[in-house]
């Protein structure tokens, strides 16, 4: 009996070792043949804004590596979250992806209707960058600071309108924090984008922004002005805005995002899509944007970034809990 186990063993082994070449071919060529057609890379926000300009310059470098057309989609609404919906019903075959940021993340444990889970649902392919947040007015706004805005919203409660790009974004929920921790009362008023938001407080409709740095043109040319920033450290062109946390409330925002994909995809194809964005992501008209933005680049592998995002969720589980906005 051992040498009849013995023989298919060693039968089991051979064949298995001429099996291995064409499996390791096959897939190759798998990797290979990808991509054959265009890729769609959804934008979960109005044109225009941050998010919007870096993803396509992305879009447009990655499209000449892969040798195939990467055509951006803008589906904007949702609180940032109908990129990661639209998912759910594509095929994992790396034709259909989308940025990735905190609010897809979050609005789950918002709104336990939604579709899918942050996590389980996803395929995380590459963590790119960050954002800077600010708080800004408008140049002829009588605040010259953040100290000066938060007393005229408390001597005059609930009088003051203030713009996020939506209800449980980090802008919104960092200027919640700041609020709370001042006990002001003032009203939100959720855009569809950093743009829309941007024009609205121009246009007269709110009394500042919390918003990511679309703003720094034009802070730059002199339409708006910075008050502080949610980073851990000052923005490097514009170091005359403090940040909040030196302002002696402890918020600090880091809001890391990249790209994601339907739940499933081959490895091999996520490796190609994460190679042709990580290269992509270096070349300088990128960083320049980058740099342009006061964003850094924050490059993480798809394992890597998957778990990084299981440990965030669980602690905006706990902010959220802390701000009384999770359901009942």
């Amino acid at each position: 009996m051992n040498r009849i186990a013995g023989r298919m063993t060693r039968r089991a082994a051979l064949v298995g070792a001429s099996v291995l070449p064409f499996a390791a071919a096959g897939s190759s060529r798998a990797q290979a043949r990808f991509p054959e057609r265009p890729i769609r890379l959804i934008i979960p926000w109005a044109a225009g804004g941050p998010a919007d300009g870096g993803f396509r310059i992305l879009a447009e470098s990655t499209a000449r590596k892969l040798g195939q057309p990467v055509v951006v989609d803008n589906k904007a609404g949702a609180s940032g979250v109908l990129g990661a919906m639209a998912l759910q019903d594509a095929k994992p075959g790396g034709y259909v992806i989308s940025q990735m940021h905190m609010s897809v993340l979050r609005q789950p444990l918002l709104n336990p209707q939604l579709p899918y889970h942050p996590i389980k649902d996803l395929t995380y392919i590459l963590q790119i960058t960050g954002f800077v947040m600010g708080v800004v007015v408008r140049a002829d706004a009588p605040w010259r600071t953040l100290p000066d805005l938060l007393a005229h919203a408390r001597a005059n409660p609930g009088k003051l309108n203030w713009g996020t790009l939506g209800i449980g974004s980090t802008q919104h929920l960092a200027m919640e924090r700041v609020g709370m921790a001042q006990g002001l009362s003032w009203t939100h008023a959720p855009y569809r984008g950093t743009a829309d938001t941007l024009r609205a407080l121009l246009g007269g409709e709110i009394d500042f922004a919390s918003e990511a740095s679309g703003w720094a043109p034009m802070v730059m040319a002199g339409k708006l002005r910075l008050l502080a920033v949610f980073t851990a450290e000052r923005a490097k062109r514009f170091p005359d805005a403090p940040t909040v946390r030196e302002l002696d409330m402890d918020v600090v925002v880091d809001s890391p995002g990249g790209l994601i994909g339907p739940r499933g995809m081959d490895p091999a194809v996520v490796r190609v899509l994460a190679d042709a964005f990580r290269a992509a992501a270096q070349e300088p008209g990128h960083l320049k944007f980058l740099d342009n933005m006061d964003q850094p680049l924050l490059l993480l592998d798809g394992p890597a970034y998957r778990e990084a995002m299981a440990r965030t969720l669980e602690e905006e589980r706990e902010l959220l809990r802390r701000l009384n906005l999770l359901p009942a």
